[in-house]
């Protein structure tokens, strides 16, 4: 796992604001959003660290350092599905019809899963197949979510998400 910046600006950004253009109108999912989203911040990409009451045991550091000073690495492929993650995971399905994502920064909803076309045996099936929580189009909160050209999958404020990895069923948003 490694750390980058892109190399695209070194420029901190000091009046922060989310950025929610979308660059194409044509009604199809992604929803692509400029380079400027992932601009140099307050707190690498971001404007803040990740919050320290994450879900389902979720390292503080390791979310961190992935969220805001990452572009192009995750956390271990299965991790949502080991130890502590899984067990509270486990509990969420139990307890609830839906689940919801939330931005680890903000705490903005981003995903909320399954959607009305799959059930939770699917969209688990699905995640730990490719080992990182997978979403379609239909379970993505596209007022706070975007891609990049290169696939790379963000929120409005500069959280590194994960990376759109679209297979023969649609887009898969593979999440950290």
């Amino acid at each position: 796992m490694g750390c980058t910046q892109s190399s695209s600006s070194t420029k901190e950004i000091t009046n922060y604001e989310p950025i929610t253009k979308v660059l194409n109108n044509d009604g199809k999912h992604p929803l692509y959003g400029p380079n400027d989203i992932m601009k140099r911040k307050g707190h690498g990409t971001s404007n803040k660290p990740v919050q320290s009451n994450l879900r389902f045991g979720c390292d503080f550091r390791t979310a961190n350092r992935i969220c805001n000073y990452n572009r192009h690495f995750a956390e271990p492929s299965g991790y949502f599905w080991s130890g502590e993650h899984r067990t509270k995971l486990q509990e969420a399905m139990k307890d609830t019809q839906k689940i919801t994502f939330y931005d680890s920064n903000t705490g903005n909803a981003l995903f909320v899963a399954p959607s009305e076309n799959r059930n939770w045996e699917g969209w688990l099936q699905e995640s730990r197949h490719h080992g990182w929580p997978s979403f379609r189009d239909d379970e993505v909160n596209w007022e706070y979510v975007r891609c990049l050209r290169n696939g790379e999958t963000v929120s409005v404020d500069g959280t590194h998400l994960g990376h759109n990895l679209p297979d023969s069923k649609g887009n898969r948003y593979c999440i950290n």
